[in-house]
């Protein structure tokens, strides 16, 4: 049974499609080995982000090797994951972070948007007068 040659286009998106696949496979064991929360929600989202990047450059890939022009509809789907993506994961670090602020553990103070003063110290620091300000 001879099959004819893929173009190379088609090789390509396929390809790209297998690179997709293995990124978030890697993403799901990571997912299962990673003991906590925070740990867990850093493989998927960087991998998703990957993965999503690598489907939609196949998909415009085999839109524009159809010869109906240079298909660039596709890229609205990754600007608007681009942008979602690292928001959602921002909301869903923030709620458990107040849910375990909430529950009584004991985890670093909220940022208050400047900079804590430390407490004054009776003690001279090491690096005080060599000169290093």
């Amino acid at each position: 049974m001879n099959l004819p040659p893929l173009p190379l286009a088609e090789g390509i998106v396929a390809l790209l499609l297998l690179f997709s696949g293995g990124v978030v496979l890697v993403a799901a064991l990571g997912l299962a080995r990673l003991r906590d929360f925070f740990l867990r929600m850093h493989a998927p989202a960087l991998a998703s982000t990957l993965a999503a990047w690598a489907v939609t450059l196949a998909s415009v890939l085999h839109f524009s090797s159809r010869g109906e022009g240079l298909a660039l509809h596709v890229w609205l789907i990754i600007i608007v994951l681009s942008i979602t993506a690292p928001v959602t994961t921002l909301v869903l670090a923030r709620a458990a972070l107040f849910r375990r602020r909430q529950a009584g553990e004991v985890l670093p103070p909220p940022l208050l948007g400047h900079r804590a003063t430390p407490p004054p110290s009776s003690a001279p620091s090491p690096t005080s007068g060599r000169g290093l300000g």
